[in-house]
């Protein structure tokens, strides 16, 4: 028997409506690319944003299309997501920290059909531009006057497209099903692969997220997202955030200690969220400058493994609770975290930190398990260690343009991590199952890295591991083989390295070694390469 109540879809669309009834005066504030601080209400979003969603019309953007965004954390980024989202188009906001290649690949891969673009992506976008076919036009985040020269065909100012059209947009109501934004992993294995989000997902993970249970955010809260807006959607607070009636602070591409103590400062912030080591420069910066951050009371930290030290130094030194959290691309991506609920901020220092170190419960929505190599659930005492799953209503089926599932046949999806769960629920993330390099929170492709330097000549064999890191968590280092009788230079490598990676990417030692390690089937034994050059960075 079902129920009879009415089959009302929740879209993107209103949050965004009704927070403006509700907080019509409540601030978005923006530090720009320039540097300047921009600053409006809600009230004055939602008449762009309507304006836009015009705009996207007359562009002849239709339900279903893709539309790509490169730029920062700011006001006119956020008016794209509600906008595009809102008619029925997806956002598709793209990680500027990828290389060229990667960018070019993701975008087609999508067939986006515009690309929404910060000024300075202009010199990056023209690399490749004429291998876009999908892509009619490119939209500028700036006044027509400031439109610089390029070599990209229609351009369109972003606030002339905005000038040109009425304040006031017909919502139409549509099935929530239908999806909403389009984020893509770092591609750590392979090319980056898609997930695909509904605006049901969307609007139940600003729901949740935003509660007491995880982040707890209301018109009271002054809360600044050190998230860029490219990474997983800001971890969904520019919905989140502006359900829930917060002020909404977004750093824009500054993301030093001394532009975010600036933000924090005057805006009051008392929530703030990023990746470890975005808090690690910060707390740097704190103590070099002798300031202080009374607003501040929180900062949620996932991406990265809390350092349990940096936990206890905010809550001695600054009295901010550091809230451990996990999720990731395909987990929508909140899932699990480490709130300060009576009973937590109860216990005694030592277990309190480790708590706060660890990535949390999992949130109402979400369940996850960790199981053996034969798929056999292993038990929540604090030390078993397991491959972990997780599903949920916001958790990933399958990937963008694929039918194949992702998830078993009890609906799990393996999320490629080792871990413990303890009695109380909570997890702690031990090691990943993937040759990965996960530095300041993003992930670094040893594949991607070891095939870039067989470009250089000489190389005969590559290898990449992760090695401990001071300040980032995790850097790369490169185990190299060279043919008989060849040499190399170590400058002349990196160059190498450099036109086919990011600059952030290249690996912080390049070692020569006689052989590598091979298994039977003539694979790399990173697992033992690993163990014996963890600690190489921290040792010279």
């Amino acid at each position: 028997m079902q129920g009879n109540i009415m089959q009302y879809p929740l879209l993107t669309h209103d949050i965004i409506r009704k927070a403006v009834e509700r907080s019509p005066d409540q601030l978005i504030v923006s530090r720009m690319p320039t540097g300047a601080i921009h600053q409006y209400t809600y009230a004055d979003a939602y008449q762009r944003i309507q304006q836009l969603a015009n705009g996207l019309i007359g562009l002849g953007v239709t339900s279903g299309q893709r539309i790509g965004t490169l730029a920062w954390s700011h006001y006119q980024h956020l008016e794209c997501y509600y906008a595009i989202s809102g008619i029925g188009a997806v956002v598709h906001p793209i990680n500027v920290r990828l290389f060229p290649e990667q960018i070019k690949y993701i975008i087609n891969h999508a067939e986006d059909q515009y690309l929404f673009m910060d000024p300075e992506f202009i010199p990056l976008v023209e690399k490749f531009y004429q291998e876009l076919p999908n892509i009619k036009g490119f939209i500028i985040n700036c006044t027509r006057a400031q439109l610089p020269q390029t070599r990209l065909s229609n351009v369109i100012a972003y606030e002339q497209l905005l000038s040109d059209q009425k304040p006031y947009f017909d919502w139409q109501r549509f099935d929530s099903r239908k999806a909403a934004s389009l984020c893509y992993t770092s591609g750590t294995t392979g090319h980056p692969k898609g997930v695909l989000a509904d605006h049901y997902a969307c609007v139940l993970h600003a729901t949740v997220t935003g509660s007491s249970q995880f982040l707890d955010l209301s018109p009271y809260t002054s809360a600044l997202p050190a998230v860029p807006m490219y990474h997983v959607c800001a971890w969904g607070l520019p919905f989140s955030a502006i359900l829930y009636g917060c002020k909404l602070v977004m750093p824009g591409s500054q993301l030093d200690g001394a532009s975010l103590y600036q933000l924090i400062e005057q805006q009051q912030v008392d929530k703030a969220f990023g990746v470890p080591t975005i808090w690690q420069t910060f707390y740097h910066y704190l103590q070099e400058s002798g300031n202080y951050v009374p607003s501040l009371k929180l900062i949620a930290v996932g991406g990265a493994t809390s350092p349990s030290a940096l936990v206890e130094a905010y809550a001695n030194e600054y009295d901010v609770y550091w809230m451990g959290l996990w999720g990731m691309t395909e987990t929508g991506p909140l899932a699990t975290t480490a709130i300060p609920t009576p009973r937590v901020m109860d216990l005694p220092l030592k277990e309190r930190i480790a708590i706060q170190s660890s990535a949390g419960q999992p949130i109402f929505g979400i369940e996850i398990e960790i199981f053996d190599d034969y798929n056999r659930p292993l038990p929540h005492d604090g030390d078993t260690c397991g491959h972990l799953k997780v599903k949920g209503p916001w958790v990933i089926e399958h990937y963008y343009n694929s039918n194949v599932k992702v998830c078993d046949d009890n609906g799990w999806f393996d999320t490629g991590d080792i871990a413990t769960i303890d009695e109380s629920g909570y997890l702690c993330i031990i090691d990943r199952s993937k040759d990965l390099v996960k530095s300041g929170g993003e992930w670094i492709s040893s594949a991607i890295l070891e095939n870039a330097a067989l470009h250089y000549p000489a190389i005969q064999q590559a290898c990449v591991v992760a090695a401990k890191h001071p300040k980032w968590g995790e850097r790369p280092i490169m185990l190299i083989v060279l043919k008989p009788d060849q040499q190399f230079d170590k400058n002349l490598l990196r160059a190498v390295l450099a036109e086919h990676v990011a600059s952030w990417w290249l690996p912080d030692a390049i070692i020569q070694v006689t052989e590598l390690p091979l298994t039977g089937t003539g694979k790399l034994r990173k697992v033992e390469l690993r163990k014996q050059y963890q600690n190489y960075l921290l040792t010279q």
